[in-house]
């Protein structure tokens, strides 16, 4: 039995959207218990492997971080971290303020020994269908070379254990593919991968070719990767709208549109990361998933689901053997 810790209020639609998800996963995966922290007036749900606790607190998006979690003790965000933290659950999942999230996983959760900063890593998209393990897309703005190094180490293991690919292959980001190419971080970072025993590092990849399928793991910092993830979301949203504005621009178009409905829908799905999941805050000891702010149920769902693979697949503990390996 998988147990995650749920934040209900959390997010821009909650807790409808959430209430609905977690509905919705425990229907759906019988092995599954969730624990779920919020306001009791707004409570609705009743089934026997669904526990309530109620908090008298809440963290909003306008909230600074690390106050929050340090003043905001009985809120939905904290008590979830700590459920996490004492071993009552095994992961958690919140569609709140990323910031204080992050805070939450740091203050509460904690690193795992050897983990310098831990990164936020998305799956995207790709044209097979296959998608692409991106990090870090907002932990860290601001890192070093042996901060990437680490981040591919961690990116390894996700790909491996959650996602199924024996030998991922390893890229570093970059604007050519050239191994001199970059500037001083990703020079850095190049030299330190190049030849690495601990993944695959099949070199630099440019921006045009994350979503070629030309790699199973991208590594970026986390300045860049954000921009990347919300340009790449943007891309897809102005797609649609570019589309139906067309298809609907005359009446044969429109007729068109009737007959192509399904597939327009199927690529639709493909180009929405919210598919895979959440961002997963990759080197806590603890699984923490970060659900979109918008998150519609059926993404908030794809992130409990994420959360509940990472537990049964053991990704913290093969983590800590391998970033324990790199420390020593």
């Amino acid at each position: 039995m998988v147990k995650i810790a749920v934040d209900m209020m959390g997010g821009d639609d909650a807790p409808g959207i959430v209430l609905e998800a977690v509905q919705q996963a425990v229907n759906d995966f019988e092995d599954l218990e969730i624990i779920l922290f919020g306001d009791e007036s707004q409570y609705t749900l009743n089934h026997p492997r669904i526990t309530f606790r109620p908090t008298s607190e809440m963290i909003t998006m306008e909230d600074e971080p690390v106050r929050a979690i340090k003043r905001k003790k009985d809120s939905s965000m904290v008590r979830m971290a700590e459920a996490v933290k004492n071993g009552e659950a095994q992961g958690c999942v919140s569609a709140g303020n990323t910031g204080a999230l992050m805070s939450a996983g740091l203050f509460v959760v904690g690193r795992l020994p050897g983990v310098a900063r831990p990164a936020l890593v998305v799956t995207l998209p790709t044209v097979s269908g296959k998608g692409v393990v991106f990090l870090d897309v907002g932990a860290n703005a601001d890192a070093k070379a042996e901060h990437l190094y680490q981040n591919a180490i961690l990116g390894h293991v996700y790909a491996k254990k959650l996602r199924g690919i024996e030998q991922p292959r390893v890229a570093l980001l970059n604007i050519g593919t050239e191994t001199q190419k970059g500037n001083s971080l990703t020079k850095a970072a190049f030299k330190q991968m190049d030849g690495s025993q601990q993944f695959n590092f099949v070199g630099n990849i440019e921006a045009k070719m994350i979503m070629e399928d030309e790699a199973d793991v991208i590594v970026t910092d986390g300045f860049t990767g954000n921009m990347i993830l919300k340009n790449l979301e943007g891309v897809a949203k102005s797609f649609g709208k570019i589309i139906k504005h067309d298809l609907l621009s005359s009446m044969k178009n429109k007729l068109a549109a009737l007959m192509m409905k399904k597939d327009i829908k199927g690529i639709a799905k493909q180009l929405d990361y919210s598919e895979y999941g959440g961002s997963v805050l990759l080197g806590l000891d603890g699984v923490v998933v970060k659900a979109h702010g918008s998150s519609s149920a059926k993404a908030f769902y794809s992130a409990i689901r994420q959360a509940k693979v990472a537990c049964e697949t053991q990704i913290v503990e093969n983590m800590r053997e391998l970033v324990g390996e790199q420390s020593e």
